[in-house]
C-alpha cells in the first residue's frame, strides 16, 4: 500500500488566510479517528460554554484569554492547554488570534 496516497500535508498559513477577520465558520482542517482538528478566527469574546468531551486549544496566532469559573488562563502564540469536560469556559481576544482546537468530531 502507498501511504503518500493516504497522508497529506497542512498548511497553516493557508487556512489563517481563509478564516478571515474574525468570528468565521470555523475550518475543519483534518479528522483523526472520531476526532476533528479546527480552526477558527477570533477577536472579541464567546459565550460560555462547556463540552461533554474533553477540548483542546492551541493558539496559533495571536493571544487568547480563557476564562473558567476558577479564574483567566492566559495563552500566547504557540501555547496551549486542555479544558477537561464539563468545564464550563469562555475565550476572548482583543486582537485577532487564531486557534486550533482538537475536539470530538461526534458532538
Amino acid at each position: 500500500m502507498d501511504f503518500r496516497a493516504l497522508m497529506r500535508s497542512y498548511n497553516m498559513e493557508e487556512v489563517d488566510k481563509r478564516l478571515g477577520e474574525a468570528f468565521s465558520k470555523p475550518i475543519d482542517v483534518a479528522y483523526i479517528s472520531n476526532w476533528v482538528l479546527r480552526a477558527k478566527a477570533l477577536k472579541g469574546e464567546l459565550p460560555w460554554k462547556s463540552n461533554e468531551e474533553d477540548e483542546l486549544f492551541w493558539v496559533y496566532r495571536g493571544e487568547i484569554l480563557l476564562e473558567t469559573e476558577s479564574g483567566l488562563l492566559a495563552l500566547r502564540e504557540g501555547e496551549g492547554t486542555v479544558i477537561p469536560k464539563g468545564i464550563k469556559h469562555k475565550q476572548r481576544a482583543s486582537q485577532r488570534a487564531v486557534i486550533l482546537q482538537l475536539e470530538s468530531a461526534l458532538s
